[in-house]
């Protein structure tokens, strides 16, 4: 086992549950790709402006492709040319159990998903709810976990390795310049 994959490991939450990850991507924009394990896939949704811990902020989480579990792992680089290039970070993962029901590919069919998530970052009862055009929408529930603070902004680190997107850049032997207007954080 290479130390990036003993590190995915080690820094779980010892909580039973299927497998949550967010990863921080900074592709053609930055954004947080908020996947959920369902069926043995990561059913998975872009997040443009990152989850907020705030219950009267409702966030648009587009659908993207699924991806392997194994990708849940995955902090790195991908290569210019290919599709997201970039760096990308697991900024936070845990398991997560579904509230009403155990069928959870059946909840996501209905439109309606509710779950407790047991991250290092993102904790407690939340809802994914599908809108009228095919979007969905990541909502926080209002428990002891909520909070008005910009989780994004508080902690920009990987859960994994500590680093911001600009370190993980450098330490791929890449250059961490300014992109657009934004600094990789």
């Amino acid at each position: 086992m290479n130390e990036h994959k003993s590190q995915f490991k080690q820094s779980l939450p010892d909580k039973p549950g299927l497998l949550f990850v967010v990863q921080k991507h900074q592709g053609r924009n930055l954004h947080y790709d908020f996947r959920l394990e369902v069926n043995g896939v990561l059913k998975s949704w872009a997040l443009p402006k990152g989850p907020s811990l705030d219950p009267a902020v409702k966030r648009l989480a587009v659908p993207v492709e699924d991806h392997p579990v194994e990708y849940a792992d995955f902090e790195g680089v991908i290569s210019a040319g290919q599709y997201g290039a970039g760096p990308v970070m697991v900024w936070d993962h845990g398991t997560y159990t579904p509230e009403d029901s155990a069928d959870v590919s059946a909840s996501l069919e209905n439109g309606e998903l509710k779950f407790v998530l047991y991250g290092q970052k993102l904790r407690g009862s939340w809802v994914l709810v599908r809108t009228r055009n095919d979007n969905w929408l990541l909502i926080k529930h209002r428990d002891v976990y909520a909070a008005r603070e910009d989780v994004t902004e508080l902690e920009p680190r990987s859960v994994v390795s500590g680093r911001l997107l600009s370190e993980i850049l450098a330490d791929e032997g890449h250059d961490a310049k300014v992109k657009g207007s934004r600094q990789y954080t």
